[in-house]
């Protein structure tokens, strides 16, 4: 009996061991590819061993005027031939100031994730290279030849992203050399080097375009997604995933909408009752060392995380502390329903005007945030879809205005709503030690046509337009020398297109709107259509935004990508083209995302990425 239990435990071993191994066995593809007529596209043929044809990976590499890289790039001149070499076999050099050179090395640490996650088997945990004897493939090694003439860290909308990128073979080095003005521009040139490099499915090995002559700067200095995180949580983990997406895409804006009405998950030390009343779990709550964590994370993938606190509508559930306290209310029609007279969805809530307590409140929600997300070069305030029906039929709010004379009428409740913008802008630039920093609002009934300038300074406002692209309050806020961020529903929000969360059919802001949309959208050609004469220089870009009634973890990835890929090519190189010309390499920036790690939506069978082309209307 001991003797069969013994074969039988052999027998498992060996079985698990043949399992293994025909897990990772492979035999050669019989089809290869060729780059056609005027540099594209890839065509697939059956590989008879003579023809010369190369892997898919390879052609993708180095067919076409841009080859695999995304966003595609001013200017690129591209080798048609690759060099093998592996990961172990890179250095580096950096020319520039410590401070940049410690930020080099963390995004150099990036890079060499990045591009080991080429291998099909990176997930394994195996030693992925430990079988490669090549020797040509074993002595080449890369190069990096980093000089970066600028000190800034800090991203601003002044930053020189721009940056030079010259790939050189000679013998048995290969040499990346970038030249840049700060460290943001020398990470993007790492992005695209890494996009000149895949895996090698014949050696097993990294395969690097021999040559390559790459000039490149961005279109707009604002490129950005929003992610709303208070009315569904989203977590740590997957605000890393997006910013990791993001700077594959040269986005350099994570607009934070922190809170809403629904939910208030940021832990403020010196007001913790506020994530006690308003988060929905305490495990669904951003402490300091996690919003400092995704600062950071962000700021080394060359994107700013930018804050918003939207008030003085879209606050609500956090705020209910104040009268146990002896605050009073701090907002009002706090979940009040019927919700439809009292706010655009539920929950429904807005500040207190009538309280100057909330003022002191508030000042210490932003002092903390200039903190937690320091040092801040822009703020945003939120400041849309305020319901005067909430505050006018409040009569602490009604008493208030009464008594000091205001009145009642719409121009009255516009009138205060300035002045509560007025003293959160002084509020804010108190926090921020005396520095004031331009502000962002959303269009709203303080931008409607005829008031922005009224109750507004363009010198100080920002205004992001969620209108559609034809509103003409585009072409005002122009005229008016407002600078604008757009992100136009019909185009750029990316939660449009799924059943209704309240009542049936369809979300308000359906149907969906497909990489296509999303790609033709073009923040010049909006605004050219809408004024007759304007300053390019006032339009700052754009921002696509996925708000979460919808969306948590499970689907965040998949939501944003790959569609947030074609806004990222629309506002870094301002293609002259529409979709179609980009559809090949957008589809291959979907795979290259999904080996790093992201969730991204799968929008054409496999089969249309191995036969580029022919999946057509």
């Amino acid at each position: 009996m001991i003797g069969i239990r013994a074969h039988f435990g052999q027998f498992i071993c060996i079985l698990l061991l043949v399992q293994q191994s025909l897990a990772f066995f492979s035999l050669p593809s019989p089809w290869g590819y060729r780059c056609g007529p005027q540099g594209g596209p890839c065509i697939k043929e059956e590989n008879s061993g003579v023809s010369g044809l190369t892997t898919l990976a390879e052609c993708k590499l180095t067919c076409g005027p841009h080859g695999a890289l995304w966003p595609k790039p001013n200017s690129a001149e591209l080798g048609k031939v690759v060099v093998k070499f592996l990961p172990k076999n890179i250095s580096q050099r950096i020319s520039a100031h410590p401070e940049v050179s410690n930020l080099l090395e963390e995004a150099l640490s990036i890079f060499k994730k990045n591009i080991e996650q080429y291998h099909p088997r990176y997930w394994s945990g195996m030693d992925l290279w430990k079988n490669i004897n090549n020797p040509k493939i074993l002595g080449h090694s890369l190069f990096l030849d980093f000089t970066v003439s600028g000190m800034d860290t800090q991203l601003t909308l002044e930053t020189d992203e721009s940056y030079t990128l010259a790939v050189l073979t000679n013998g048995d080095q290969t040499t990346a050399t970038i030249i840049a003005a700060s460290f943001f521009g020398a990470r993007h040139a790492l992005e695209t080097l890494s996009q000149l490099i895949d895996h090698d499915e014949i050696d097993g090995s990294l395969m690097i375009v021999s040559s390559a002559m790459i000039s490149d700067s961005p279109a707009f200095p604002y490129r950005g997604i929003l992610l709303d995180t208070s009315r569904n949580f989203i977590s740590v983990r997957a605000i890393e995933r997006t910013l990791d997406a993001m700077a594959a895409n040269k986005l350099n804006t994570f607009h934070w909408h922190i809170t809403d009405s629904h939910s208030f998950p940021l832990y403020l030390t010196s007001l913790p009752k506020m994530a006690y009343y308003g988060a929905y779990s305490s495990s669904q709550i951003y402490y300091p060392a996690d919003v400092k964590h995704v600062v950071n994370y962000g700021r080394v993938r060359g994107i700013r995380v930018l804050p918003e606190f939207d008030a003085p509508a879209h606050v609500g559930n956090g705020f209910q502390w104040g009268p146990h306290n002896g605050l009073g209310n701090l907002a009002v029609c706090v979940n009040r329903e019927p919700w439809q007279s009292y706010c655009v969805e539920p929950p429904c809530g807005q500040l207190n005007l009538a309280n100057p307590k909330m003022y002191d409140v508030l000042g210490q929600i932003y002092k903390e945030m200039v903190e937690l997300f320091s040092p801040i070069d822009l703020f945003h305030y939120g400041g849309d879809e305020v319901n005067l029906n909430c505050w006018n039929t409040t009569d602490e709010i009604t008493n208030w205005m009464t008594e000091n004379g205001y009145g009642l009428d719409d121009n009255a409740y516009y009138k205060q709503w300035s002045v509560f913008q007025e003293k959160s802008q002084q509020l804010l630039t108190a926090a921020n030690k005396g520095k004031k920093v331009p502000g962002i609002l959303w269009t709203s009934h303080l931008t409607e046509a005829g008031r922005a300038d009224q109750y507004l300074n363009a010198q100080d406002y920002i205004i992001q337009i969620w209108t559609t692209g034809v509103d003409p309050l585009i072409g005002e806020l122009l005229d008016k020398k407002f600078r604008v961020i757009f992100s136009n529903y019909d185009h750029w929000y990316l939660d449009c297109g799924f059943g209704a969360w309240v009542g049936e059919g369809n979300n308000w802001c359906s149907p969906y709107k497909g990489w296509q949309k999303v790609y033709d959208n073009s923040p010049l050609k909006i605004a050219t259509n809408l004024t007759t004469s304007f300053d390019p220089k006032l339009v700052l870009g754009g921002e696509a935004a996925l708000w979460t009634e919808q969306a948590d973890d499970s689907v965040v990835d998949s939501r944003l990508w790959p569609r947030s890929a074609a806004l990222g090519e629309r506002l870094w190189s301002n293609p002259d083209h529409n979709w179609e010309p980009a559809e090949v390499r957008l589809i291959h920036q979907r795979q290259r995302l999904v080996k790093r790690g992201i969730e991204a939506d799968r929008i054409q069978p496999q089969w249309c990425h191995h036969n580029e082309g022919l999946c057509y209307l």
